[in-house]
């Protein structure tokens, strides 16, 4: 209910009842309203401006969160830059040296992917730059763990094949010579127990009591057995693959036959005596590329640094071959 409003009159000295027009009511009534409304314009854009709505708190809490685990993994992007740059590193100076291999160029390392467009659809926006910035990381070892793998791909076809070359090399002696005193004639110059004159011998003789076991001295395949009563008597070819062949002359009992895969320490045939032969004996030889080789040179399997300086002191002695 509306108050009665009295004013002073000068004139009656009495105060009476204000009544006002009704174009006057009208007139107060916009006033009102239109103070109202402007008020009400006035505090919605300051709270608009001042103060944060709830969808307006989500969102910037949201993006507090995306740009907190942004940088989290940009830290892990640059730890694993640093990881895959030590591993190349490694490759490029352990493992491919070790197994005889190029390094890979720097600039194949450390290539990218190219294209000006590849990035175009993180423009635009207030953080391009950090979400580029991240896309090229990413694009980078993306690229690097794929050379690394395939540079991982081919040092192991070269450890295998370097692990089957390691196996299939003559490094063992062909006969138990734990005491170093079967040899009894080295490779070189020596005499020749038939002829008596200075001949060129190619190997080696193991003397040992017939029936003795002959190993082979590396993993390879038989590619030649013959008996025979002449030269060398029965006789051993093995190819161990990579250039190499062994050769073993004047056995008694061949067990093996043409053909056949051998490992190394495989009881292959026994001493004998056979062919062109002065006494129980193994000739043994080594082959690299055709050309025989002081099988000496081989026997770092099993002999210590100073039994093999021994056995090469003793090949310099003078000797007479049994063969």
């Amino acid at each position: 209910m509306a108050k009665t409003k009295y004013v002073f009159n000068t004139k009656t000295l009495a105060y009476e009842e204000l009544k006002r027009s009704k174009g006057q009511k009208i007139f107060r009534t916009f006033l009102f309203l239109i103070t109202t409304l402007a008020l009400a314009i006035v505090l919605f854009f300051i709270s608009f401006t001042l103060f944060e709505s709830p969808r307006e708190r989500i969102l910037k809490r949201e993006l507090s969160q995306y740009q907190l685990q942004n940088e989290i993994m940009n830290d892990r992007l640059d730890k694993m830059q640093v990881v895959l740059d030590e591993l190349g590193d490694k490759d490029d100076n352990i493992y491919r040296i070790i197994f005889e291999a190029e390094p890979i160029p720097k600039e194949v390392r450390q290539a990218g992917y190219g294209g000006v467009d590849r990035y175009s659809a993180l423009e635009g926006y207030n953080n391009t730059q950090i979400l580029e910035t991240t896309a090229k990381k990413l694009d980078k070892i993306a690229s690097q763990i794929y050379v690394q793998s395939k540079s991982f791909d081919e040092v192991y076809k070269l450890a295998k094949n370097k692990e089957n070359m390691l196996a299939s090399l003559p490094a063992i002696q062909p006969v138990n010579n734990t005491d170093l005193k079967r040899i009894a004639s080295y490779f070189g110059y020596r005499i020749d127990p038939i002829y008596k004159v200075n001949k060129f011998h190619a190997g080696l003789d193991f003397s040992a009591p017939q029936g003795t076991p002959i190993v082979a001295t590396g993993d390879g395949t038989v590619t030649k057995t013959k008996k025979s009563k002449r030269g060398y008597g029965n006789i051993i070819e093995i190819d161990h693959g990579y250039g190499y062949h062994t050769f073993y002359a004047h056995t008694k009992t061949i067990l093996v036959k043409r053909g056949e895969k051998v490992k190394r320490g495989q009881v292959i045939a026994t001493v004998g005596n056979t062919g062109k032969s002065t006494a129980p004996h193994l000739h043994y030889e080594v082959r690299k590329n055709n050309r025989t080789v002081n099988p000496i040179y081989y026997f770092y399997n099993d002999l210590s640094p100073e039994e093999y300086e021994l056995l090469l002191d003793l090949s310099k002695l003078p000797s007479q071959s049994l063969d």
